[in-house]
């Protein structure tokens, strides 16, 4: 009885892993979430040290990305309307933030809209995780770990 019950826990803990990884690869094959994830990395963290020039020179670029996002087809699975809302987020808050660098926005107000979509996007992957069965914990490629 206690093997039957080993081998049920190893099955649902194999099964759990390959969920995880499952999500991973949808989420690895959505090209236009790694396109904007590229820019939100090398501008955020540089952000997180004081150095705002990258998401004053690149915000064209990330809301050129967002709406990438939003025009893509979201990988089956993933395609729902807490997805969509969010990656509309993006887009909106992108280009508030665009509007606010034009206006000379000071750079608390750019470092907080930045953290701001920077918490955006670890929703999306959040989401398309939990849709896979599992809570989002940072995977390869997609934590902090830009």
């Amino acid at each position: 009885m206690k093997k039957i019950a080993l081998l049920l826990l190893v099955g649902f803990g194999l099964s759990a892993m390959m969920n995880q990884a499952n999500a991973q690869s949808k989420l690895q094959d959505w090209n236009e979430l790694k396109d904007f994830h590229k820019v939100m990395s090398q501008t955020f963290h540089p952000s997180e040290e004081g150095n705002l020039e990258p998401i004053k020179t690149r915000i064209g670029e990330m809301v050129e990305k967002a709406k990438a996002l939003q025009a893509s087809k979201i990988p089956a699975g993933f395609d729902n309307e807490k997805v969509k809302k969010a990656v509309a987020q993006l887009v909106t808050d992108s280009e508030k933030l665009q509007k606010s660098i034009k206006d000379g926005a000071n750079d608390k107000k750019i470092t907080k809209s930045l953290s701001a979509l920077h918490d955006v996007f670890h929703q999306i992957v959040g989401l398309c995780s939990e849709t896979e069965g599992h809570d989002h914990e940072h995977g390869e490629g997609e934590g902090h770990n830009h």
